[in-house]
């Protein structure tokens, strides 16, 4: 026999599934327009369809050709929309649910998606923070996010003009670039990638990327996705993980 508060456990527990599922769903759309404002910026071409985004030539290192928007997504189908000729193909599966060992792909790695409540963070930054918007500055930026590796130029002066992008720094009081991340604007969330700094990880750089998106975006909650010391670094500043993610590399 099924009790009232069995019940209502059970109504809780299925109206948090769905919260979850609709956060997971604007994350990847979220992720999703950011991979194609960088494509943008590298003037490469994108195409929003029902149940994925998906880019016909290979994408800028570090993003993957498609995403998956919807968990119904045909594995064939996304696949033949991206170029798997060219070496390094790679697609997000959003939700961890599809099997694309069929078509020459295989799982790179696996990741959480993570979800944090609009506010702002509980402990103060020991840098300045702002949103850059000169590509002198964007390149102090990259080389600081880059760290001497070589990919720099990933990051165009492009990006700049994009309405939805907020590269945001932060800078020692002599004005040198230590800690940043990308903040990118959708109808729903703000999503938060590439976040560093040059000493003390993550766990640095979060207070005071919270914080900058919290003063553009005060009601919008915020999203993205980790995974390892990452995602721990996430958790340990107020972000909950939502569901899994899967990321598919092409060939070898």
């Amino acid at each position: 026999m099924t009790t009232t508060k069995q019940t209502t456990t059970k109504q809780t527990t299925a109206k948090q599934t769905t919260a979850k599922q609709l956060l997971v769903r604007a994350a990847a759309r979220n992720n999703a327009e950011w991979c194609a404002a960088v494509s943008r910026s590298h003037g490469l071409t994108s195409e929003f369809g029902q149940h994925a985004w998906t880019a016909p030539a290979r994408t800028p290192l570090y993003h993957p050709d498609a995403v998956t928007l919807l968990p119904d997504a045909d594995p064939a189908t996304l696949t033949g929309r991206i170029d798997t000729d060219a070496p390094g193909a790679s697609v997000k599966d959003s939700f961890a649910c599809l099997d694309l060992t069929g078509t020459g792909f295989h799982v790179l790695f696996e990741a959480q998606w993570i979800h944090r409540p609009a506010g702002a963070p509980a402990v103060a930054s020991d840098l300045v923070w702002d949103a850059v918007d000169a590509p002198d500055t964007l390149r102090a930026w990259a080389s600081a996010w880059d760290r001497g590796e070589g990919d720099a130029d990933l990051f165009r002066p492009e990006l700049l003009a994009d309405p939805a992008t907020f590269v945001l720094a932060g800078r020692s009081a002599d004005g040198h670039v230590l800690a940043g991340a990308v903040a990118s604007r959708s109808a729903q969330v703000v999503g938060v990638s590439n976040v560093f700094a040059l000493d003390g990880g993550p766990d640095r750089a979060w207070p005071g990327v919270l914080d900058a998106v919290h003063h553009l975006f005060p009601t919008l909650p915020v999203v993205g996705y980790e995974h390892g010391d990452d995602l721990a670094s996430a958790e340990r500043h107020g972000f909950e993980p939502i569901g899994p993610l899967r990321i598919w590399l092409h060939g070898e």
